[in-house]
């Protein structure tokens, strides 16, 4: 019979789809189908039968000898039997050495090997009737002819899988009989002969079909059996899976250590229990159960299937998260016996879930609505809008000074400002409103309904005095303002994109009027931000239109009123717009970084002009912060010096104190290597800005420019601006610095600052800003100052 063991050899990928005749006796290995493997599941399976075939020849050979006791020679009866004996030993050998034929490949010689011994088996069993049986009558004859028969007909039921042998067997002892009968003149029993062998040749190979038909059909229900079996394995190790059971109470069954370890429960103790108690915590008691478990129980009530079911459950008071799946059991009857199904925990899944929904909507260091959120809200509003023909507004913030506070105190400190500043903002909040962060110092807030125009102005206000008190941050009291731009819907825009782009003009006009104040948009604002975009476009191409000149004003000495440096001042002269202030197209070039190419071209022409000028006539140039960041900032000056031939010490870059805002650090360094090749750095507006005297400890200035105002303010008598000016000038003559005080008009603001120790002055009394050829006519005839101070 087949084993089991034999049958997992054989692989279904490897299964035949016809059982041919040839291939069925062994004589041909077609190409569909492991036939060889298939071929040592037929030879393994002879050792089986083994003694059976022994014990039935050795009965046969009894029965045989019986018959011919009284007719034939003892000798020749024992000598007859020792021959038979002799052939079942040969062959039980060799049936022996194939036991382990299913695990090995077979040869051909051990084919052969047991198709010699089926043959000489049978030539054995020929000798009954070809020897003995003219020494019988007639009914001896038949007699051993039945026990033939039978040895015929058990040899193809105890070798169905190996057909070639019991055909050998059967051809030679049922060729011998037929011969037999055909001499002896029984022809009937010739006939009869002939007819039962064809049925044992039929029968032996339907029989080994049918044999290797149920090997492969246990071959391949053992590999689906293999294949659950390794799923269900699978299933039983992973770490968040469990089998659940319930009876038609809906009490769980069978609990596994997993689902109970699930549960946090012991699997005796939960055993019969409610599942439904079991996983809703306190809500048992109160019949509070939150929907998922409703739609669990109704589930399981209803006797349905169901999947991938979400359910929140609670375990030893945390709530949790299981995924699932059951399907009704039925006996055999019908009845209705339960559920069973499978689950997981998937908590942690569900929360990370949850944080990237949230994080998808949500900005993480404030933890309000994101960019996002803010357009949904906004659409949301626009449509209520527009179907309660009512308004919305949009407002967009902008906090003041906060660049500087990043710059100077770091990245830390400025998140903090920020989770401090949408902590107040949350504060002002209502109900109709909706405030989130658009992203770095941008937050926005959305009115959903202001039908009341006046509340857009109040919220606006309320959230620039709010955001403009002192915060307390990491030990540095910390003051920001805040600029705010509205646009109302559907009043100025109708779609998310129009309403916030509004918004942002109008937050745009608000820092551009000095901040801390709220703009609501107006229709002329697209005409300046159109004007804008095409000065931007212009001021790209102006460096390739040769648009830009120098204008050049004159700094002299207090005391002697001679000329001693020219600040070379940039004028541009647009072919589309005209002539364009300085106050509108530098603020442009330093938003596009248009200014690092514009001051190497700046740097470049004041070089090659001053050396038109006498050799101890300096030349100053304006440097803004974007260009001190460069890294090739050092490169361009020494590229203007080596281009011109001009000495290093007659040039003077002019920086402001902002500079110091972005990277003091980097602005400082790049000085150090410009004042390295010999260079003066002079520091201009001094007293307007973020003054620190930091800085003078760290960079040694050649100039401190006192700025106009003070200037001005001196003139006019106020005490301050005296004050200030004679302690710049006191600190810088300590630190060896020159002074230059800015914007002197009148005789009588030119002699106060001699008196107050000013040793250089700049401003329109001692010249305007001239043309480089009018600046280099002042050497050949030194009156022309006095004409251009007049003009």
């Amino acid at each position: 019979m087949p084993s089991s063991v034999n049958s997992k050899s054989l692989h279904s990928n490897a299964l035949p789809t016809a059982l041919p005749a040839l291939a069925v006796l062994g004589l041909t290995d077609p190409v569909n189908g492991d036939w060889a493997r298939l071929r040592g599941l037929q030879y393994a399976s002879l050792g089986s039968a083994a003694f059976l075939r022994i014990a039935t020849q050795g009965s046969a050979v009894l029965a045989a000898a019986a018959l011919l006791v009284h007719h034939v020679h003892m000798g020749a009866i024992l000598g007859w039997i020792a021959t038979v004996a002799a052939t079942l030993w040969y062959s039980f050998r060799i049936e022996r050495s194939m036991a382990d034929a299913d695990r090995r490949r077979m040869s051909r010689g051990e084919i052969r090997a047991q198709m010699i011994s089926s043959a000489v088996n049978g030539l054995a069993w020929a000798v009954p009737l070809a020897c003995f049986g003219f020494l019988t009558d007639s009914q001896i004859q038949v007699k051993i002819w039945t026990v033939l028969a039978m040895l015929m007909t058990a040899s193809a039921i105890l070798l169905p899988a190996v057909p070639i042998g019991t055909i050998i067997f059967s051809a030679i002892v049922g060729g011998t009989a037929i011969v037999y009968f055909l001499f002896t003149g029984s022809y009937d029993l010739a006939a009869i002969t002939i007819f039962f062998t064809g049925i044992i040749f039929a029968g032996a190979i339907e029989g080994a079909r049918r044999y290797i038909a149920a090997q492969i059909a246990e071959a391949g229900l053992l590999e689906k059996n293999e294949v659950v079996s390794l799923l269900l394995r699978e299933f039983e190790e992973g770490d968040a899976d469990w089998l659940w059971q319930v009876d038609t109470a809906r009490r769980v069954r069978s609990v596994s250590p997993r689902f109970a370890y699930a549960l946090g429960n012991d699997a005796a103790q939960a055993e019969g229990l409610p599942l439904l108690q079991l996983i809703s915590g306190p809500g048992w008691e109160t019949g509070q159960f939150p929907t998922s478990l409703h739609d669990l129980a109704e589930r399981l009530k209803r006797r349905e299937n169901f999947s991938n079911l979400l359910v929140r459950v609670i375990i030893n008071g945390q709530p949790r998260w299981w995924e699932l799946s059951g399907t009704p059991r039925f006996d055999e009857g019908g009845t209705f016996s339960g559920f069973r199904g499978v689950g997981s925990d998937v908590t942690e899944a569900r929360e990370n879930s949850d944080k990237i929904a949230w994080l998808a909507r949500y900005d993480p260091l404030t933890g309000l609505p994101n960019r996002t959120m803010l357009t949904e809200a906004l659409a949301g509003a626009l449509d209520n809008a527009e179907k309660r023909n009512t308004r919305c507004a949009f407002l967009m913030i902008d906090l003041d000074r906060f660049k500087a506070v990043n710059d100077t105190l770091g990245h830390i400190v400025g998140d903090q400002l920020l989770a401090r500043v949408s902590e107040r903002l949350k504060e002002l909040m209502t109900e109709n409103d909706l405030c989130g962060r658009l992203g770095g110092d941008e937050f926005a807030i959305v009115i959903r309904d202001a039908s009341e125009l006046r509340h857009i102005d109040e919220v606006a206000q309320n959230v620039i005095q709010r955001l403009s008190q002192p915060y307390d941050v990491d030990h540095h009291t910390l003051y920001v303002g805040a600029s705010v731009g509205s646009a109302i819907g559907l009043r100025d825009g109708d779609t998310v994109e129009t309403l916030m782009r509004n918004a942002d003009l109008a937050l745009y006009r608000a820092k551009d009027g000095g901040g801390n104040t709220h703009y609501t948009y107006e229709p002329t604002l697209h005409a300046h931000a159109e004007e804008r975009r095409k000065l931007e476009f212009s001021l790209r191409k102006a460096l390739e239109k040769d648009e830009f000149e120098l204008v050049y004003q004159p700094v002299v000495d207090a005391h002697t009123e001679g000329v001693v440096s020219f600040e070379a001042l940039l004028r541009w002269n647009s072919k589309d717009h005209g002539p364009v202030s300085p106050a509108k197209f530098i603020p442009l070039a330093e938003d596009t970084r248009l200014i690092v190419p514009i001051g190497e071209w700046v740097l470049q022409q004041a070089c090659l002009e001053a050396m038109n000028w006498p050799d101890h006539i300096r030349v100053a140039a304006n440097v803004s912060g974007e260009q001190l960041l460069d890294p090739n900032f050092t490169a361009s000056v020494v590229g203007a010096l080596s281009q011109s031939g001009l000495s290093a010490r007659r040039l003077e870059i002019e920086v402001t104190e902002s500079i110091f805002l972005r990277d003091a650090t980097q602005a400082r360094a790049a000085l150090e290597k410009v004042m390295a090749l010999g260079c003066g750095v002079a520091l201009d507006d001094f007293g307007t800005g973020y003054s620190s005297l930091g800085y003078l400890r760290k960079l040694r200035f050649s100039t401190i420019k006192v700025d106009r105002s003070f200037v001005q303010g001196a003139a006019a008598g106020n005490i301050e601006s005296i004050a200030i000016i004679r302690a710049v000038v006191a600190m810088a003559d300590s630190l060896e610095m020159s002074t230059t005080a800015e914007g002197a008009e009148t005789e009588e603001e030119v002699e106060l600052i001699r008196q107050l120790g000013c040793r250089k002055i700049q401003g329109y009394y001692f010249g305007r800003p001239m043309a480089a050829k009018d600046a280099e006519a002042l050497f050949r005839n030194p009156r022309n100052l006095s004409q251009h101070s007049a003009a």
